[in-house]
Order: C-alpha cells, then structure tokens, then sequence
C-alpha cells in the first residue's frame, strides 16, 4: 500500500509559471498535474457539486491508480448540519461514480460551529455504502470524546489530522485501517510554506502510526504562491526517504 500526497486543489491561477508551463492551456492543467502527483483533492466540489458528466470528464484525464478524493458539498456538511443526509448523500455518490475507479476517499469538513453530536454523525456516514472510504474533519473542540472516536473506528470512517501553523489541530487518533491528513497553512517563509521541520514531523507521525499495509492520503490546502506544490514534493520525497511507497513523480520536481 502507499502513502498518496497531492494538493487541495490544482485550478490556481497563480501555479502559471511556478508549477504549470507558462503557455499550458488551462483545460491540460489536471492532466498536467496527474503527471507529477498520483492524487488530488477535490475542494471545489464544496461550493458547487459537479454533475457527474464532469466528474467523467476529469476521468478521461487521469491515469490508472490516480485518486481524487472528493470535498462533500456544503449543503450536507454546512447547509444541512448532517441532518437528513440520505438525499445529498446518494446525490453526492452519483455524481462522485463518473470517476469510476479514480474515485478515492470522500472529505466530510464539518463546520467549526457545529457541535458534537455523535448520533447525527453516524446516522450521515451510515447513508455512505460499505467499502467507501470516508474521512471526518470536525471543527469543533467538543467532538473529542470516546463517543466520537467509537462512531468513526466502527464504520473505517478516518479522523482526518489536520494540521494550522506547523501544529495539529485535531488529535491524532487513528480510527480507521486508512489515513487522512490535510496541512492549512504553515509557519515558514515564504507564507503559508511549511518548514522542513514541520514536513519532517508530519511524516515521523505518518510512519509511526500506519503500518506499510495501509494506504494515506495527504493534501496540501496551503494554495497561495505554489506552496502547496513545493510542500507536496518535499513531504514525498521525506516518506520516501523512510521506506515508504509514493506513487507519482512527487519529489521530482
């Protein structure tokens, strides 16, 4: 199995020149990126879910064993507050089905303003079919509670770690024989690049907790200036450097 590192995201303007050929056209981009990294997340699903002939489209540009994972809409998450979740849910699996098997794990970012409500959460990831990886990123200090970590250990439901200024904000709890990991914003220059420092505790933390049995998903949501890109390269080649399986060009930039 393999630790998969990507970035939240790949349509940035500012990537032209840092990470993109200056006259690539802008509908090569996926493509061009699926060439270096061997997944993306898919943030923008969020704010508008796609339909799925697009998601067959983004398909038809990905190699085999390229993973996209993908951000639940904000009407489930943010809208809905996790209530009723059997409409947008199943609306969210049929669009999500046009990546067939370049579909990864789906994203479930809860708003910082909800609160714990373990019942409300297992009646959501209970509408997701069995054998779908789902990663959980609560918001809110009160969903750390044992309740909580037995919802998501007993459905393989991932506490997604994330991680804001170089520090996590989420404990680190492994509830799921998968990983998921997202890094915000770092602390080094130029802003909001991480450190080496910080990329080196992350994947010590990577290595320490998942066996090599057990495939991780990293993203880099640090956008700005192409950080996320350079962030992404430099944490492929530090898990490499432990052992560990990277697919893609990551580090070859």
């Amino acid at each position: 199995m393999a630790v998969f590192v990507g970035t939240s995201g790949w349509q940035y303007h500012d990537w032209r020149r840092e990470f993109y050929p200056e006259r690539l056209a802008q509908r090569e981009w996926l493509s061009y990126y699926a060439s270096r990294f061997s997944t993306v997340e898919n943030n923008g699903a969020f704010y508008r879910l796609p339909e799925e002939a697009i998601f067959e489209a983004w398909r038809a540009q990905l190699p085999e064993d390229f993973a996209m994972a993908v951000k639940a809409s904000r009407f489930l998450s943010h809208i809905k507050r996790l209530r009723d979740p059997a409409e947008p849910v199943g609306r969210l699996l049929k669009a999500a089905a046009g990546l067939g098997d370049r579909l990864g794990p789906f994203l479930l970012q809860l708003p910082p303003t909800l609160h714990a409500d373990p019942e409300l959460l297992a009646g959501c990831l209970d509408r997701f079919p069995e054998g779908v990886r789902v990663a959980v990123e609560p918001r809110h200090g009160s969903w750390w509670t044992d309740e909580v970590r037995a919802v998501l250990a007993d459905r393989d439901a991932a506490l997604c770690w994330a991680d804001r200024g170089g520090r996590p904000a989420t404990p680190l709890w492994r509830t799921a024989s998968w990983g998921y990991l997202r890094l915000h914003e770092g602390r080094a220059k130029p802003a909001p690049s991480y450190g080496d420092a910080a990329l080196r505790s992350w994947s010590g933390r990577i290595d320490e907790t998942w066996p090599r049995s057990a495939d991780c998903y990293v993203y880099f949501n640090n956008d700005h200036g192409g950080a996320a890109v350079r962030n992404a390269f430099r944490f492929g080649e530090l898990m490499r450097a432990l052992g560990r399986e990277v697919p893609g060009a990551v580090g070859a930039q």
